[in-house]
């Protein structure tokens, strides 16, 4: 192992983020950047509908809105561009991926690849939150679920300067204060930095954080300044089913289509079929999980 897997692993487990540059090789840096604009404006024109609306934080992401912070599903084959599923499975980011999960190749499972954008019409903000504990909980329940690890691991990389994240270091493994605890209304902050410990997270193009999920953060989404970040988790298959609900909650069905298997054979002849394998481990967390048919709902995370 390289002192590079220690420290950035070591660094992710200390204060529950690390930031890694250079995880987009340079042939791809531009066909990412324009597929990018290409499903921002379809979904902007309403012709994608997995898409994160204004006034949503959280799925289900229903309603009439048009103004949207994000778009779902990078990786759906109706969507067209294959070029997000290439850098996916691309080799150096799988590499981080095992190291900061301390897993092995076979073990690395296909979960979600989103884009992050600014809205068109007016600012937007998510409250700070973390993504799998409510702050509804209590504190032994707390403690409880911040000692169980999540077997998976979640990042943004900036296409564009970055400044939208905020995250109070430290909190992905102890129990909030009182007055952290109080601040986490369901409402979007005012000014992030009113909570104790809360840092910005600015990403230059081509930086990768990588953060623990159940970090507290927030962020804020400004629409005078373009954002396009690209947002994604990959997983562990030693996890089991922990990781299904954060996962299946995104309505993943379309996985399972013969065109998303042909989509990603054709990426995997020069790769040894790592993306086929991937993907077939996460059609089996869903099978074991929500059912063949998905006819078991799993719930959501958060509400909001």
């Amino acid at each position: 192992m390289s002192l590079e897997s220690e420290s950035i692993r070591a660094q992710l487990e200390s204060i529950g983020y690390v930031v890694v540059p250079d995880l987009i090789p340079p042939h791809l840096v531009l066909p990412l950047n324009e597929a990018c604009l290409r499903v921002t404006e379809r979904t902007r024109s309403g012709n994608w509908h997995y898409r994160r609306i204004v006034g949503k934080q959280f799925p289900p992401f229903e309603g009439d809105e048009t103004d949207v912070w994000g778009v779902q599903h990078l990786m759906h084959p109706e969507l067209g561009e294959s070029v997000f599923a290439e850098w996916y499975g691309s080799q150096r980011l799988r590499e981080v991926c095992c190291e900061l999960l301390d897993c092995q190749r076979e073990n690395i499972q296909m979960e979600l690849f989103n884009l992050l954008v600014n809205p068109f019409k007016k600012p937007f903000a998510l409250r700070w939150h973390r993504d799998d504990i409510p702050t509804s909980v209590d504190g032994t329940e707390e403690l409880a679920r911040l000692g169980i690890s999540s077997f998976g691991v979640q990042w943004n990389t900036a296409l564009l300067p970055d400044e939208s994240l905020y995250v109070v270091p430290g909190t992905h493994k102890v129990a909030l204060t009182q007055l952290q605890r109080a601040l986490c209304t369901p409402y979007a902050p005012t000014n992030p930095f009113d909570m104790p410990g809360a840092i910005k997270v600015s990403l230059q193009p081509g930086e990768t954080v990588f953060y623990n999920n159940n970090i507290l953060h927030c962020a804020t989404y400004d629409n005078s300044i373009p954002r396009m970040t690209l947002h994604a988790c990959m997983g562990d298959t030693r996890g089991g089913e922990k990781r299904a609900r954060n996962i299946l909650q995104h309505d993943l069905a379309w996985v399972k289509t013969p065109r998303m298997a042909g989509t990603l054979e054709v990426l995997d002849e020069k790769d040894g079929g790592i993306r086929c394998q991937m993907l077939q481990r996460l059609i089996r967390l869903a099978d074991t999980t929500a059912g063949e048919d998905g006819s078991r709902s799993l719930g959501y995370s958060l509400e909001g």
